[in-house]
């Protein structure tokens, strides 16, 4: 049988923490680009991109790692991919740095031995789906309408600023997670803390500040009459549902909110099963409100 052809391809920058911590992240967008006919093929060799911990250490390290991870990209056809909000910020903040700073544009290709090529367009999921891809298709795959679903989008500190680099939405007011949710059916409640950190990756040298802050999250979400949050970024994710027992215990909230990556909402809704969006892997059980809303 002729395999069904792509609609759209790009290759794919997955990221370490999707082959670790986040794998439902990754389960999930395979899963889900499967679904929607979208063709990924991953970028050879990758490595890690440097996250946060280098360019605060070594900017030449950074740029360094990136520029060599998008190089690799350059061998394969298509846009690069990239899920992780984390990846996404370090691979569009290499490339916006090396072009408007020359000189250190020459040192990374003298670290590299080689000439730069860094210029293949870098898109988060969020852009592939919303406008490569596009809502009215979108709506149409659609087979089980996530209907009375409300969802806080939380878009952190990293999809949409600095406004000069990501160049994803509106820095300060961006609705394309919105917009999504509606293509599929789901609700997006009104909330005051979708741009707000939840204290990153001080979730072990400062446990106190990412309770507070995530503390605060969870609970403007909750008050918010939302059922559950859509997020885009694994250290978010690990935050708000990995700790979310001790986070709630500390602000004084209720836990068992459930906390979904974007694909594995949009995957509900066009028909994938729940044992491909990896929902039993996440700490903060989503069945039981997917089974409320007659969604599994």
């Amino acid at each position: 049988m002729t395999p069904t052809p792509h609609l759209l391809n790009y290759s794919f920058y997955p990221g370490c923490s999707l082959h670790a911590s986040a794998r439902e992240y990754e389960v999930s967008t395979r899963s889900l680009f499967r679904a929607l006919r979208i063709g990924l093929r991953e970028v050879p060799d990758w490595f890690c991109c440097g996250a946060t911990p280098a360019h605060n250490v070594d900017e030449l390290l950074s740029l360094s790692l990136c520029a060599k991870n998008l190089e690799l990209a350059d061998k394969v056809e298509g846009d690069l991919a990239v899920a992780c909000a984390s990846c996404f910020s370090r691979l569009k903040t290499a490339q916006h740095r090396l072009k408007v700073f020359p000189a250190k544009a020459r040192r990374v290709e003298q670290a590299l031995d080689a000439t730069l090529s860094v210029d293949k367009p870098v898109k988060h999921l969020l852009d592939i789906l919303a406008r490569d891809f596009g809502l009215d298709r979108l709506a149409a795959a659609v087979q089980k309408p996530l209907a009375g679903l409300k969802v806080a989008c939380y878009y952190g500190c990293l999809l949409t600023r600095p406004p000069e680099v990501p160049d994803l939405d509106d820095c300060e007011n961006p609705t394309i997670m919105e917009d999504l949710l509606r293509a599929v059916g789901a609700e997006p409640v009104e909330w005051s803390h979708r741009m707000e950190c939840c204290g990153a990756n001080f979730t072990l040298s400062r446990p106190e500040v990412v309770r507070k802050l995530s503390g605060q999250i969870l609970g403007a979400a909750q008050a918010a009459g939302a059922d559950c949050l859509m997020v885009a970024c694994p250290l978010c994710h690990g935050n708000l549902d990995i700790r979310q027992e001790e986070i709630a215990k500390y602000a004084g909230l209720p836990s068992g909110t459930p906390i979904f990556y974007i694909t594995q909402l949009v995957g509900l809704a066009v028909g994938v099963s729940s044992l491909r969006l990896g929902l039993g892997n996440m700490m903060i059980d989503p069945k039981p409100l997917l089974k409320g809303k007659g969604l599994i």
